[in-house]
């Protein structure tokens, strides 16, 4: 069913006793939104509803992004909704969400949107936050999903729905990847067949910081165990058990380093990115970052708990983002 109006949208009947869950969109789906909407149908249950909104939000694109080139794709839009089992698509234009024009009155997405992609994007977080919070008053939803592809963003969004005191809960879905790895994005239509090798260097940079984490963090449990010292290194050396002392040396090098392992994390991902820039096309580096996810600050060398590795950067003229989660401190 295609909405593009508030008032049927208001008018739009729960279909059963279970909850409503949405799925904002700013069209031009992938199979990325695809699993967001499965996920919400399974969330919603046979007796709940699914929402699916598709707007682009013009107060998230900045006077040099690509508004107009933004594609807008509404029937496939609406099959692919349909087929992942939405019950509604809210369509609406930009007069019916605006309708007194731009807005004077915004959400502020404070110091967390100021980081990061808000960074490089002034603005953006604030325009996001604004018709995240129309939406969610227009749907009244008791489920909201978001990809965790865009990690910031649903940090934000998740800061002011507590902040803020929306009755609703939200979701985050992890991201969805193509068979080579790249992140789903409906900015990928636009790299070329040699921009695309170039760009899976995000994701490949990603899991090399997550390889090196593993591998660190097994090191510092075993140094923890039984510490391996440099003494007993050279002697397994002398002896012509190469192998061991090697591996010897590894272990008092993890113990040497402490739980330092942020900056290993870092420095792995970094060495693909670099290289990745010597490529034709270059990747041009925006930003490598390993942050907490509860304000998206650079985690220290100390840092336990979840972080988020993210990555931004550009291939040709098209900008793409990617991110996975990581945890420190699995191996106490």
């Amino acid at each position: 069913m295609l909405i593009d109006t508030a008032q049927e949208l208001a008018g739009l009947p729960r279909s059963g006793a279970g909850p409503r869950a949405v799925v904002m969109t700013m069209g031009a789906l992938h199979e990325g939104h695809a699993t967001l909407i499965r996920t919400a149908r399974e969330q919603a249950g046979p007796d709940g509803q699914v929402v699916v909104t598709v707007f682009v939000n013009p107060l998230q694109f900045g006077a040099n992004e690509d508004l107009d080139r933004y594609p807008r794709t509404l029937d496939a839009d609406l099959r692919l909704a349909r087929d992942a089992s939405a019950d509604a698509v809210f369509a609406p234009a930009v007069d019916e969400v605006y309708p007194g024009g731009a807005p004077q009155v915004r959400i502020s997405a404070g110091p967390m949107g100021e980081r990061l992609e808000g960074a490089t994007r002034p603005g953006h977080f604030d325009g996001m936050l604004t018709v995240v919070a129309k939406l969610l008053h227009l749907t009244r939803p008791d489920l909201a999903l978001f990809g965790q592809k865009d990690a910031q963003q649903l940090a934000l969004i998740r800061r002011m729905v507590t902040d803020l005191n929306f009755p609703v809960e939200v979701v985050g879905v992890p991201t969805v990847r193509e068979e080579d790895g790249l992140a789903l994005s409906s900015r990928n239509r636009y790299l070329s067949a040699q921009e695309r090798r170039t760009a899976l260097a995000l994701s490949r940079a990603l899991f090399a910081g997550q390889d090196r984490l593993a591998a660190q963090a097994a090191l510092l449990a075993r140094a923890e165990a039984a510490p391996a010292s440099d003494e007993r290194a050279t002697a397994l050396a002398r002896l012509g058990e190469i192998r061991a002392s090697a591996d010897a040396h590894a272990v008092s090098a993890a113990c040497a380093a402490g739980t330092d392992l942020p900056e290993g994390v870092r420095a792995a991902a970094r060495h693909v990115l670099e290289e990745a820039g010597r490529h034709e096309p270059p990747l041009v580096l925006d930003y490598l970052a390993l942050v907490d996810p509860q304000d998206f600050t650079e985690v220290g060398p100390d840092f336990t708990g979840q972080a988020v590795l993210a990555v931004a950067a550009k291939v040709g003229t098209t900008r793409l983002i990617d991110n996975i989660p990581l945890e420190f401190g699995a191996h106490t």
